[in-house]
């Protein structure tokens, strides 16, 4: 449906980084989608779990930035 609409860029956020965000960004990436991790918009219970997602794993296959950093494209 995104691919659709012409949609190949994703803003990730959410509730859990270990969970959620972690599993969105593994399959939309195997799906060739363009991808924005903002981590300031992200929580995890555990903060090092969070930490090292958003600073070591996210950034292979994402751009992490805060949501001060993040312009979306104006349509």
């Amino acid at each position: 449906m995104l691919r659709g609409l012409g949609i190949g860029t994703l803003a990730l956020t959410g509730i859990a980084t270990s969970g959620v965000v972690l599993s969105t960004l593994r399959q939309a990436a195997d799906l060739d989608y363009q991808l924005i991790v903002l981590s300031d918009a992200c929580l995890d219970m555990d903060p090092e779990v969070h930490r090292v997602l958003t600073e070591k794993i996210f950034p292979r296959q994402a751009d992490v930035r805060t949501t001060a950093d993040w312009q979306p494209a104006k349509s």
